[in-house]
């Protein structure tokens, strides 16, 4: 079912993705699309899709902080409204993702030793989950740390991955429609954050 909901929702925004796509070709050329590989369900690799939001070429730390100057004019409004997570919809459609589901992650990110990650692994991972909307403004709160990328592994990573297991536990049709409808409404309200981390 949700192959088939991806599919008419690729077809319905299909003018937007132009739109977006031509901003992005204007502004800094090809290539229009980032693909990145995430660890999926089992622990296998796939290719995720997105939006590119930063200049080509450019090296820079694995996590992007809030001011990043490789993120271009476009990139930053496609990254506030979280425009840029529209190709996904493509990865569901190709069953590597679900709407609702632990995010996926970089392999140099992810334990595949470790029993948490392995029971987050067991359901395909999302475009959306409780920790990507309790994390909502990631970029910002790294870029107030010493150590952006230790204190993403050693911090972040566990609590969100604490997050999304906790709500497998109690996963249903009726949350994971809550959960898109609380995405929705922080990508329409980027100042709006749902407090998931500390229920």
């Amino acid at each position: 079912m949700e192959r088939c909901v991806a599919l008419i929702l690729l077809f319905l925004v299909s003018p937007l993705l132009l739109l977006i796509s031509v901003a992005i070709f204007i502004e800094c050329g090809r290539p229009v699309f980032f693909k990145q590989t995430r660890v999926g369900r089992y622990g296998q690799p796939f290719r995720l899709w997105k939006f590119r939001t930063m200049r080509a070429g450019v090296l820079g730390p694995a996590i992007t902080l809030g001011g990043d100057s490789r993120t271009t004019q476009v990139g930053r409004f496609l990254r506030k409204y979280k425009l840029d997570e529209l190709p996904q919809l493509w990865n569901v459609v190709r069953a590597g993702m679900n709407f609702v589901g632990p995010r996926p992650e970089v392999p140099k990110f992810v334990d595949l030793s470790d029993p948490g990650w392995r029971s987050a692994m067991t359901v395909r991972p999302g475009i959306t989950s409780p920790a990507s909307i309790a994390y909502r403004n990631e970029e910002s709160l790294l870029s107030g740390v010493t150590d952006p990328v230790q204190y993403y592994i050693n911090t972040l990573v566990p609590s969100k991955l604490a997050i999304d297991l906790a709500y497998l536990e109690n996963r249903s049709f009726l949350t994971d429609f809550e959960v898109i409808a609380k995405t929705f409404r922080c990508a329409f309200f980027p100042g709006h954050t749902e407090d998931y981390h500390r229920r």
